[in-house]
């Protein structure tokens, strides 16, 4: 059972079709199938239950695909490792961010990270946190900065700063026009809001109005902060968005709602069980160095 037939075995089991995967690998089908049939002979067991269009795989031969993914992904990893100790640490590090806070917070560790590994890096993908946990979890992406709450049976992650979220509205709105630099959520009671798009945000909102003994009227669900924030513009509604959120906007002003409660967290993230490559882990040191969250 060597690093060739494990590398084959993946494919075939990614497949689930002999002639697909030899293309893939391009080899002729019979030494294919001949391979496969030698590892379970090998590991006296059944790994394919064969129909006559596709392959299944058996409960063994699911548990080898995750051990061999683990095999050559060490693999990999140790090349990689080699490679970068001849050459410096190298690579491209792929990072979801949402929108807020986070590009502020990041902008400071990529530019110190940079400076001590002039080699590497970063790519960098937009979403919201349901968006960037679903990369993480099918590998489009290695790390993210997200809102909290994180799935921790699935991602690791500590938290790396918080924010108040405020209020949008028009310049002529009523609550525009009240003393002050911030409202109660009594004061949002009845008011057509544009929140976003999150679940677990918009379960957060509900919690603030069920303290009053009320409900919030949500017309709007989006994603989009300068989407928002135009709405708002518009009279619309009121939008509620984290503070760094506003983009100078002569059509709105922004209020602070009032409540020790109404804050966001914002969590640095990862997948477990899966090996990094060594300039990710690299950077995750580097991050918790930084934010003192060892």
């Amino acid at each position: 059972m060597d690093i060739r037939t494990l590398s084959y075995f993946v494919v075939v089991a990614e497949e689930l079709n002999i002639t697909k995967a030899a293309e893939k690998l391009n080899m002729s089908q019979p030494p294919l199938s001949s391979q496969m049939k030698s590892l379970e002979t090998e590991l006296n067991t059944i790994l394919f239950i064969r129909g006559k269009r596709h392959l299944q795989l058996t409960e063994s031969g699911q548990l080898l695909y995750r051990r061999a993914k683990e095999i050559l992904n060490l693999t990999d990893k140790a090349s990689a490792e080699i490679i970068s100790m001849s050459k410096g640490m190298t690579g491209t590090i792929s990072i979801g961010l949402v929108e807020g806070m986070a590009p502020d917070l990041v902008a400071e560790w990529f530019e110190g990270f940079m400076n001590l590994h002039p080699q590497v890096r970063f790519r960098i993908l937009d979403g919201n946190s349901d968006d960037l946990f679903e990369k993480l979890r099918s590998g489009v992406i290695s790390l993210a900065v997200c809102t909290s709450p994180c799935d921790n049976s699935l991602l690791n992650s500590f938290i790396i700063g918080r924010e108040k979220m405020v209020a949008f509205m028009k310049k002529d709105h009523p609550l525009a026009l009240k003393p002050g630099n911030s409202i109660t959520i009594s004061d949002l009671k009845k008011e057509k809001l544009i929140v976003p798009s999150r679940k677990a945000i918009i379960e957060n909102i509900y919690k603030w109005f069920r303290k009053i003994k009320s409900e919030p009227l949500i017309v709007v669900e989006m994603d989009s902060y300068l989407d928002a924030a135009a709405l708002a513009g518009r009279g619309v509604g009121i939008s509620i968005y984290p503070r760094t959120a506003y983009v100078p906007n002569d059509s709105i002003i922004i209020k602070e709602i009032e409540g020790s409660e109404c804050f966001i967290e914002y969590q640095f993230a990862w997948r477990k069980g899966h090996p990094l490559p060594t300039v990710e882990e690299s950077f995750i040191d580097y991050v918790k160095e930084k934010t003192g969250s060892h």
